[in-house]
């Protein structure tokens, strides 16, 4: 049982399945990859890093062309989305290169970025030219004094600066993320509802979870989705399951009476692991597959090593990495370990 009392889900395992498809042991189909470019970040958000944070050298994190060759890999085992996060993924000179590349791939449907936006005011043009599918940005508050308490540093009139350069660049179905947190967050959540409706934005509230570098996280710190949804209709009324939400996707969607969309991200109270699609790619070329997971397979390794059947022992890699997958998280649990690296370091 975890902290807000609820069991997290998890799937019953099932027989062994074909070994061409990123299947783990529960039949959990993989075909999303998150790719992390950077560990370097423009703020200093308290649930993802610390104010004195030490980054990866420049050398140790994969080229574009190691990039690429990896989803090409994984676009031959199913993965059908790659998302590109940090860190920032801004901060990543010459992204809008990687993301025609990697638009490029065969198998690859969509490519998606999430930013904070501080940079989006001089890279939505670019982006949107080298095909980026979708953008999600990270937004915690609209007040002033609750971003610099969040993020520790200034910077939300270049987010929404940012934001106003994505919709003029013709990126449509922006997604907001912000992620509650008690005590900080509360008055947040109408404004930021607000706002997102009269912009056209998709908002998703997301849960703090325990990947916060200085290891502060509680579970008396966790705004659940449900009581955010409480916030909400108090002020603008009942709101009613939204239908066809996607089962792969981590949020969970509500609608307004005018049939605006709301989304909930809710790991910790209400676990989605059952239905997890995800694998991860960590900037320094370490496979993952669970933000909580505690052990990594290292890619870079492979990469290089010259070995003559480089993309074979890479397929073999991604698939060891997804069979290792495990039925769920563990949040709230008895023997619960957090992952060693926080937030920043593993990709949001």
């Amino acid at each position: 049982m975890n902290d807000t009392g609820s069991v997290p889900s998890a799937p019953a395992p099932v027989a062994p399945l074909p070994v061409d498809r990123l299947v783990d042991g529960f039949g959990r189909i993989h075909t999303d990859l998150r790719v992390s470019v950077t560990d370097r970040c423009t703020l200093r958000c308290t649930y993802c890093m610390p104010l004195d944070a030490t980054f990866k050298p420049r050398e140790d994190l994969l080229t574009f062309d190691e990039f690429v060759r990896v989803v090409a890999v994984a676009a031959g085992l199913g993965v059908r989305s790659v998302r590109v996060t940090g860190g920032e993924p801004l901060l990543r000179r010459g992204l809008p290169d990687l993301i025609a590349r990697l638009v490029a791939v065969p198998g690859i449907e969509e490519v998606a970025l999430t930013t904070n936006g501080l940079l989006l005011p001089s890279l939505a043009g670019p982006l949107r030219e080298a095909g980026l599918h979708r953008l999600n940005v990270s937004l915690d508050a609209l007040d002033d004094e609750a971003f610099r308490r969040i993020a520790r540093a200034d910077g939300l009139d270049r987010v929404l600066a940012g934001l106003e350069a994505a919709t003029a660049a013709g990126f449509t179905g922006i997604r907001v993320n912000a992620v509650s947190v008690r005590g900080i967050t509360e008055a947040q959540v109408v404004p930021l509802a607000r706002y997102c409706r009269r912009a056209g934005f998709h908002l998703r509230f997301i849960e703090f979870m325990p990947l916060d570098a200085e290891s502060a996280w509680s579970g008396a710190q966790v705004l659940t989705g449900h009581e955010v949804r409480q916030i909400l209709e108090g002020e603008f009324g009942p709101l009613e399951p939204a239908p066809g939400t996607d089962p792969g996707q981590p949020a969970v969607d509500w609608r307004f009476a005018d049939g605006s969309l709301i989304g909930f991200i809710d790991p910790v109270s209400h676990p989605f692991c059952d239905r997890c699609d995800r694998l991860r790619l960590t900037a320094d070329g370490q496979f993952r597959n669970c933000l909580f997971s505690t052990s990594e397979w290292d890619a870079r390794a492979l990469l290089r090593s010259g070995a003559d059947d480089l993309d074979a022992r890479l397929a073999s890699l991604l698939l060891d990495c997804t069979a290792a997958k495990r039925a769920a998280h563990g949040i709230g649990e008895p023997g619960f370990e957090r992952p060693v690296r926080a937030m920043y370091q593993i990709g949001g």
